[in-house]
């Protein structure tokens, strides 16, 4: 937990200082209104007191309390903004560390389990500091303070607080022992729980045509009872401290008072009263110690879910980046080619390769398309070129240079690259066009409407509201598919990039639109590497080199025609997409 402290800037660094110098004051002044009521106590039982002796410690009594509630207003201001700006900067922090992330540490920690940690760890982290910083550094204070003050009054009424602080010690420990490994657990199920409940919501289409509300009910009930059942454990351990702080403070103050009774009744007249007025001022103290323990008490319930949090955000900083810009040894040179040489690949944690000895070149202003079933490592290919991933062996070249060597921004900023499912942002079709730093100015509404033609998009967004400032909701939900595919060929083609990947964009296009497309891209974007995933003949069969993938490796390279008189699968491939008279005539 310390460590997440080291995150606060100098100017919440500065909000703390200011904390402590008001919460000292709080708690002089509170410490001051014993002696007050001792004063007021030994006037009232003095015979020949004047009233305005008794109304002027009365007044003492009244700024100090008064003082005590505007020094705990200052502090609680102030607390708030140290908690606030520690939350803002590791929540940015967690956010760019995610944001750096290759596949590999997303998948090791799930989004769903990232988007918990920058929203829920963190907001645990901010209440423990809001309310924590006032409780944990007041109640030391207070308990030390109020302590000097009574030392040396009476041994017996000293001996009474030590067991009340000690019994309340053991309370404490005992809840920290049963609850903590609760509220451990209780942050890793709702990273479960928001996984089932997402899945839910994000295939609610699939969940009501297959009739499975009431298997994923089951299934969320299940995540949402444990969750429940660990909760009602912790809470209950907890609010066993409620109870046993109550009965301390009032058996503390009951046995102050019979103690004060007993040494009363066995002293001599002339110290009866000033033992009297010693009760009165150590029964105050004796509460002000045992409010520092309650006030510790509530950060014992904050504290173990922070604690839990804190690690949970540190997991995520403190884990290493795999993949690292290069030098930026690539950056001058700018011709748009692909080269892959002997590359294999094999994802962590996997049993064997995905992809054995690729090789093959891609040079400007060539098409290369890639073939083969379904888990063949097509997508697995080209999502070595941005570097989502980095070889196991071998190596990419772009423009002559090992991608590792390369900058990644300066890396992505030739590509463009439309993935196997189309995505799209909440904001404008322009903004999703216009989407991203590619080093280059902004589109502008020509090129916007340039990459509409091309993606075969001008039509239909010119029939929705606004054109190319038309609304598009979050993951383009008002959109179809085949739609949302064209945005993103549009996307893709936008950048005016040097390579060009189109990863299975072109599935959800009829024959007629997906020709169309492919002809604009042909003539527009001649100068870019193009590199086409794709299922259908039709969408391939005119690229400069074919590559058919089986099981990670090349079982075939040329064009179409080569293919078909020397490839075994592209034959099958073709026979089961391709009439005779079609394969007659390939």
């Amino acid at each position: 937990m310390l460590k997440i402290f080291r995150y606060l800037k100098k100017k919440e660094w500065g909000y703390a200082a200011i904390c402590v110098i008001f919460i000292v004051f709080q708690v002089w002044l509170d410490l001051k209104l014993p002696d007050y009521m001792s004063e007021i106590t030994t006037l009232v039982e003095t015979e020949g007191s004047a009233m305005s002796d008794i109304l002027h410690a009365g007044a003492c009594m009244l700024l100090c309390a008064v003082g005590s509630m505007a020094a705990s207003i200052v502090t609680g201001y102030f607390a708030a903004k140290t908690a606030a700006g520690l939350s803002y900067t590791l929540r940015e922090l967690v956010y760019n560390k995610t944001l750096d992330f290759s596949m590999k540490e997303v998948r090791q920690f799930s989004a769903d389990s990232l988007l918990n940690r920058t929203t829920n760890d963190v907001t645990q982290i901010q209440t423990l500091v809001a309310m924590g910083l006032q409780a944990i550094i007041k109640a030391p204070i207070l308990a030390v303070w109020a302590i000097v003050k009574i030392w040396g009054k009476s041994w017996q009424w000293t001996l009474a607080t030590a067991l009340a602080v000690i019994i309340l010690i053991i309370a404490l420990g005992i809840t920290l022992i049963f609850a903590v490994p609760r509220f451990r657990k209780i942050q890793s199920l709702n990273d479960r729980l928001n996984t089932v409940t997402r899945e839910q919501v994000g295939g609610i289409r699939v969940v009501r045509a297959y009739n499975a509300e009431e298997y994923h009910g089951k299934k969320f009930e299940a995540q949402n009872d444990e969750i429940t059942e660990n909760n009602t454990v912790a809470n209950r351990v907890m609010a066993l401290m409620s109870p046993t702080m109550s009965f301390l403070n009032s058996g503390l103050t009951l046995a102050v008072y019979w103690i004060g009774a007993f040494l009363i009744l066995h002293a001599s007249a002339d110290a009866k009263l000033g033992i009297f007025s010693d009760m009165v001022v150590f029964s105050n103290y004796a509460m002000q110690i045992i409010m520092a323990f309650i006030m510790l008490n509530m950060i014992f319930v904050l504290l173990p879910r922070a604690q839990v949090s804190a690690n949970r955000i540190m997991e995520v900083l403190n884990t290493p980046v795999s993949l690292k810009d290069g030098d930026g040894s690539g950056e001058e040179s700018g011709q748009g080619t692909v080269e892959f040489r002997g590359v294999s690949f094999r994802y962590p944690g996997a049993g064997e390769d995905a992809l054995k000895d690729i090789s093959f070149t891609v040079g400007k202003g060539e098409t290369c398309a890639l073939i083969g079933a379904t888990g063949s490592g097509k997508t697995t290919a080209i999502n070595l070129i941005p570097r989502f991933y980095d070889v196991t062996q071998g190596e990419i070249l772009v423009d002559g240079v090992d991608v590792r060597k390369y900058r990644q921004d300066d890396l992505r900023s030739r590509i463009g690259y439309c993935p196997q499912k189309a995505k799209l942002f909440s904001g404008t079709v322009r903004s999703n066009i216009a989407f991203g730093d590619s080093g280059k100015p902004a589109p502008d509404d020509k090129e916007v409407q340039t990459a509409l033609e091309i993606s075969q998009s001008a039509e239909f967004v010119s029939k929705m509201k606004g054109g190319a400032d038309a609304p598009i909701a979050q993951n383009g939900t008002n959109v179809s598919g085949g739609q949302k595919q064209r945005l993103s060929i549009a996307r893709a083609v936008a950048r005016k990039p040097e390579i060009l990947i189109f990863d299975d964009s072109f599935s959800a296009l009829d024959y007629r639109t997906d020709r169309e497309v492919r002809r604009q891209l042909g003539e527009k974007t001649k100068d870019a590497a193009k590199i086409i995933v794709a299922q259908r003949i039709s969408t391939i069969r005119d690229a400069d080199q074919i590559l058919v993938l089986d099981h990670g490796r090349i079982v075939g390279k040329g064009t179409h025609d080569e293919l078909m008189a020397s490839c075994t699968q592209y034959q099958e491939i073709a026979a089961s997409q391709l009439t005779k008279e079609e394969l007659a005539n390939a």
